[in-house]
């Protein structure tokens, strides 16, 4: 089949954030459809739908309930019909999130088939993802069921092969609807190790991520199902290193198309996500490099600054207050120019920025609750634990999409679920008639990756490697050359001026002829071309 994804750019859409079209706060799939168009517009190829299934919403819809039902909140199923043909008939694809590590405990599976979770007598130490014990006490059954997640989220048990094959015939029931593939939550998290063995080193990750059967399973998944579909499919891997990566996307295992990597994701942290240090660019453009080689000739990788779990980027690795626009774009450059499928998280585009709400009380994530709850508990101040989240808290992803100055941002004319960023009337979605847009900007990237071949197929060298304030990188394909140069700090610099015409940049084209002066937060993008 073939693999048109290479060429593509992922869209990733936060429902109950994107936009709500019947004024209850929350976004919806008539929502969605309203938006196609801008869409279609800014170039994007595939739409990636956070859960939209049915779900008590503990862990904003990842607790599903009924895997073949529309939330309420969001709709219908003959509203998400109209979704899919409406997308189909714009050319571009959808595809879906598949949570099947775990369920809701309200899923009729935990109600009626035990034997499709996975239970103890006794707990052993491993803690929740979320914070606290990963064991729940079930009164009604008096044993301990694993939720790596929320206490309402048990997790399936994999080694049941009837699990197994309730899941295949879910997923085709979606890819007979025409989705055009999946994107799967925590997917190497489903094999544990059989014996759950005490974990005194950590938190019990190591006997569960990437465990025991996941490549089992994976490869029966794509026999059984994956393979008899022109699909893509991108894996959520936590804790994947460059060698699982290749294992788990090299064509000739038969497993996934892509994986997420999360390694880049961790570099501004020491140990835990809350405990916050800088980001030395060094590292990033190491990592980056590794990642670039490691998949280059066998699978493929996917590229990414920001999703719904992630803060947003311009606040993270930019400058979000004088040069926002300038590192947003900058940011952007650096990423699409890489060998792989970039995945675009809504708003990101706009240059969307990390919120800062004065309570506590104003956040809505379990994982951010749980996590001021535990540290007060220990002692932490509330301005410390106040700064970690202001910083990484996944609300910061999940503030409602930002289309006018329009009251909160003409996302709902009632009251948002989550209260939008203040800085609306500035950064909104009108920016779309301005040429020189954060959003233009990604418009013309995504065209680039369209057109040019060295994109998706050139070598990748990192240039300047000790250098802490540039990440500057070349892609070659035959004797052609593409040259990409990112000033990751205000201060201007001045470097030698790559051959090639310029292509693309987030100032005026640069004047020298010999010489190049990155000004803040610049980037820059030569292509030579042997005729």
């Amino acid at each position: 089949m073939e693999e048109w994804w290479k060429k593509a750019t992922v869209y990733q859409i936060y429902p109950r954030s994107f936009m709500d079209s019947d004024g209850d706060g929350i976004g919806d799939l008539r929502g969605i459809i309203q938006k196609l168009d801008y869409l279609k517009e800014l170039g994007v190829d595939i739409l990636w739908l956070s859960p939209v299934y049915d779900s008590p919403n503990d862990d904003n819809g990842y607790d599903i309930r009924n895997y073949h039902e529309i939330m309420s909140e969001f709709g219908t199923m003959a509203d998400f019909d109209e979704l899919l043909e409406e997308v189909h008939n714009r050319e571009m694809k959808l595809i879906m999130d598949l949570v099947v590590n775990h369920t809701s405990d309200e899923h009729e599976w935990f109600q009626t088939k035990p034997d499709f979770y996975i239970w103890r007598d006794e707990p052993n130490n491993w803690r929740s993802i979320f914070s606290g014990s990963a064991w729940q006490y079930d009164e009604k059954r008096a044993r301990y069921y694993l939720h790596l997640f929320t206490k309402k989220q048990p997790d399936l048990n994999w080694e049941n092969p009837e699990v197994r094959e309730a899941v295949y015939g879910m997923m085709r029931w979606w890819l007979d609807k025409g989705i055009d593939g999946f994107r799967m939550d925590v997917i190497n998290l489903i094999s544990k190790d059989p014996l759950f063995p005490d974990d005194d080193k950590g938190n019990g990750s190591m006997h569960y991520m990437n465990g025991p059967k996941v490549h089992e399973h994976l490869k029966e998944m794509n026999e059984k199902v994956l393979s008899h579909y022109d699909i893509v499919t991108v894996g959520e891997t936590p804790g994947a290193s460059t060698k699982d990566a290749v294992i788990y996307t090299d064509p000739a295992n038969k497993e996934l198309n892509m994986i997420f990597t999360f390694e880049h994701m961790e570099l501004d942290q020491a140990g835990e996500k809350w405990d916050l240090k800088p980001l030395r660019l060094i590292d990033l453009k190491e990592n980056k490099e590794k990642w670039q080689h490691a998949l280059h000739t066998v699978g493929w990788n996917s590229l990414y600054w920001n999703n719904h779990d992630q803060p947003r980027v311009v606040s993270r690795f930019g400058n979000d207050k004088e040069f926002r626009e300038e590192s947003a774009k900058m940011l952007a450059t650096c990423l699409h120019f890489m060998q792989g499928t970039p995945y675009i998280y809504q708003g990101e585009e706009l240059g969307m920025t990390n919120v800062r709400f004065d309570s506590i009380d104003e956040y809505r994530d379990v994982e951010t609750h749980n996590m001021y709850k535990e540290r007060i508990e220990l002692g932490f101040s509330h301005e410390d634990i106040m700064q970690s989240i202001y910083a990484k808290g996944r609300d910061n992803a999940r503030t409602p999409m930002q289309w006018s100055a329009e009251p909160n941002g003409g996302f709902t004319t009632g009251t948002p679920w989550l209260s939008v960023n203040p800085n609306y009337p500035e950064i909104n979605a009108e920016q779309r008639h301005d040429v020189n847009s954060v959003y233009t900007y990604y418009r013309a990237l995504i065209a680039f990756r369209k057109t040019l071949d060295i994109v998706t197929t050139g070598d990748f060298t990192l240039l300047y490697r000790e250098d802490e304030d540039i990440f500057a990188y070349e892609r070659k394909r035959g004797d052609d050359t593409l040259t990409v140069y990112c000033n990751f700090s205000a201060n201007s610099r001045t470097l030698p001026r790559p051959s090639g015409e310029f292509l693309i940049g987030n100032y005026e084209p640069p004047a020298g002829e010999e010489e190049l002066e990155l000004r803040p937060y610049e980037a820059v993008a030569f292509y030579d071309e042997v005729k």
